[in-house]
């Protein structure tokens, strides 16, 4: 329960699990090998905070308020920590654990394309759907593999026998093997649904027009009442062999034939797997019973559930087990429930979640209920206005206790010589909450400012005690460095670059424009890019800031030449972007254009876009843009709570920090230098193909 500190608190491990429901029935713990005693006297610890920003972080230093940061920083020292090309979380974390540029490890965005149909798709997981007997009986496993490629740090340092406790690191699902190692997975890890987060959200005031699928993230659905009874279906796992016929039709390219587009409408109509459940209205005590999954659970207004377990029924021999929590919001003169997230069950999940296998089940032997999705705070409810700030603040600090009591766990245990955790509740927050303490946004709101806007420094504070309690645990004498991946920047206008393609003749349009693409177009087999000229387009844009060339000989309907004309190409639209002002100041919005060849090197080169736009502060790509889509207008406030962001601004103004408590030889550490960091301190040999050097 929530007074337990048990509780749960949404572009990507979307739509993985779509291809892994049959591992309900095929996967089988395992153990793994025991460690023995170490052969190292040195420990050393990292703590992740993601999108912790260095101004932030010296200005509350300087007033007294992160005391034991500042503790850390007077034995060792602060500094801005520069982030990647493009600075984004999957991007960086990879870099973070490889010390590698991107071209090297593969993870450019959270979203790659595919050449030969364009359409988009998580950037981060390569997936291999089941088998099935006569449609039925599952005959071979989901294949999941990591597209991020180079050698994680604590992969090499484990064969050297360093023994390493590695927990909810952004890019480590699936979980990979971990010599003399520990692993818990952070990012993309799905929810039950194989996305970041889908919530759901039961009310009788939604109008027939509101029912639906969310812009980003969420399933919405009208309750009709027959006297004091309701009954409703939780949304649940895509049906795989649905699914696999969906993803056959999309596979035929962005252009489908009426009969194609039929058939695709009528299989999405029927892909998913429902749990039904029935609410009874109490309305004189403001109150609701849910029954669900053979359960009876009375909530009041503004009162939680404890986890409920679920079960999905794929078939009558395939089933997928998770647990969510449900939210009373109203109860009064409208019912309103908010169900989280189905996260995956730690000890009975339908793929592994840590290694050794076992690992995440042991955790929740010890602990208790823990959130398991990699996106674990409600960014999305609040922004699609089905959550007020104050009930995202205290889930969010219910996601921070969780992440913090595994770790605090681990750090128990002793069992290691160099531990890894990450938080990322900094990040969450500062998308969520920078409108209330910058008055130019336009969705600063005076009256929430006042009892929201020190909700960052909140949780900074809350960041600073945690490492305070690692510190007491663990002894003044191990050496312990505080990292994040990237800085933060306000979001007040949104541009579409895919627009501005199109209006100045790179991009070519026909026939009537789609309507707006949503998350759930992207996990749940939706269609893109339907009115494209492709023989006509020499770029498109998609991402958080990447702009692809058309290329003959890549592209499946490419027309831009290798070589002299795709550089040609490049050079005119670097120039032609960086001309692009806000029409209503004339404020610059693109601070610089970098070019592939010359911010990326490296085996996986052929998979980055041919430009990298970095935008200035205050500017970021729609979201629209982000799925290639391209509604009218070029710049336009951005009038959601999603108000701040770091991917697709330039790198060289959105720097991480580091807090180290050992001094290092250099004032201009990277992200990049933390990897060969590690194994020096360790005296392991640093692999020749790593780009970052030892800070010690």
């Amino acid at each position: 329960m929530r007074s337990s500190g048990r509780l749960l608190a949404l572009t990507s491990a979307l739509g993985i699990l779509t291809t892994s429901v049959a591992m309900a029935l095929l996967v089988a713990c395992g153990g793994g090998p025991r460690r023995g005693p170490s052969q190292y006297a040195q420990k050393l610890v990292i703590l992740g905070f993601d999108g912790m920003d260095p101004q932030l972080v010296e200005r509350w230093m300087h007033e007294g308020k992160l005391p034991h940061l500042s503790a850390l920083a007077k034995k060792g020292g602060m500094f801005p920590l520069a982030t990647t090309h493009s600075p984004e979380s999957p991007t960086a974390w990879a870099s973070f654990a490889t010390g590698v540029n991107a071209g090297k490890h593969n993870i450019y965005d959270f979203l790659v394309r595919d050449i030969t149909t364009y359409l988009p798709d998580l950037g981060m997981v390569k997936r291999t759907p089941p088998t099935f007997l006569f449609n039925y009986i599952p005959t071979s496993k989901p294949k999941l593999e990591s597209i991020r490629g180079g050698t994680s740090f604590w992969v090499t340092a484990g064969k050297a026998g360093v023994q390493s406790s590695v927990l909810t690191v952004p890019v480590t699902f699936p979980p990979e093997t971990v010599p003399n190692g520990e692993m818990l997975a952070g990012l993309p890890l799905p929810d039950i649904r194989g996305t970041m987060g889908t919530f759901s959200y039961y009310a009788t005031d939604l109008s027939r027009y509101e029912e639906g699928n969310t812009e980003m993230g969420g399933i919405l659905r009208r309750l009709v009442f027959e006297g004091d009874v309701a009954n409703a279906e939780l949304v649940g796992p895509p049906n795989p062999l649905v699914r696999q016929k969906i993803e056959a039709i999309r596979r035929k390219g962005p252009t489908l034939s009426d009969a194609d587009r039929a058939e695709l409408a009528e299989l999405q109509a029927i892909q998913d797997v429902h749990v039904p459940f029935t609410i009874r209205w109490d309305r004189g005590a403001k109150a609701a019973t849910v029954e669900i999954e053979g359960e009876s659970i009375r909530l009041i207004q503004g009162q939680w559930s404890p986890w409920i377990d679920l079960t999905f029924k794929i078939n009558m021999l395939v089933r997928l087990h998770g647990m969510a929590q449900m939210l009373l919001m109203n109860a009064g003169n409208e019912l309103q429930l908010y169900v989280s997230p189905v996260n995956f069950k730690p000890d009975n999940p339908p793929l592994p979640i840590s290694y050794p296998e076992a690992f995440a089940g042991e955790l929740f032997k010890r602990l208790g209920y823990y959130r398991t999705l990699g996106w674990a705070e409600a960014t999305w409810p609040l922004n699609e206005d089905r959550m007020d700030e104050k009930t995202f603040m205290d889930d969010l600090f219910v996601a921070f206790n969780d992440r913090a009591k595994v770790i605090l766990d681990r750090v128990d245990a002793k069992n290691w010589d160099v531990l890894v955790g990450v938080i990322e509740s900094t990040d969450r927050v500062q998308h969520m909450m920078w409108r209330l303490t910058d008055p130019k946004h336009p969705m600063y709101d005076a009256k929430l400012a006042a009892a929201f806007g020190d909700a960052i420094e909140r949780v900074y504070r809350r960041a600073d005690d945690f490492v305070g309690e690692v510190v007491r645990r663990i002894g003044p004498d191990v050496a312990v460095l505080v990292v994040s991946d990237h800085g933060f920047h306000s979001w007040r206008k949104a541009v579409n670059l895919d627009t501005w393609l199109v209006q100045q003749g790179y991009m070519v349009l026909q026939g009537q424009q789609p309507g707006d693409k949503k998350l759930a177009d992207l996990f749940g087999g939706g269609t893109f890019w339907e009115n494209v000229d492709w023989s006509r387009t020499r770029a498109y844009a998609m991402g958080i800031g990447q702009i692809y060339f058309n290329l003959r000989g890549r592209e499946s309907k490419g027309i831009v030449s290798p070589g002299a004309e795709a550089k040609q190409l490049a050079g005119e639209l670097s120039a032609k972007l960086l001309t692009l002002n806000d029409p209503e100041d004339g404020t610059p919005i693109i601070r610089a254009v970098y070019k592939r060849d010359d911010i990326y090197s490296g085996g996986y080169l052929q998979n980055a876009a041919e430009l990298q736009v970095g935008m200035n502060d205050g500017y970021r790509v729609s979201w629209q843009t982000t799925l290639g889509g391209s509604p009218q207008g070029i710049v336009y406030p951005n009038t959601k709570k999603w108000s701040a962001d770091h991917g697709g601004y330039d790198y060289a103004i959105t720097s991480g920090v580091l807090v180290s408590n050992r001094p290092i030889g250099t004032t201009t550490p990277r992200i990049i230098d933390i990897a060969p960091t590690v194994l020096k301190y360790f005296g392991v040999t640093i692999p020749t193909d790593i780009d970052g050097k030892s800070l010690f």
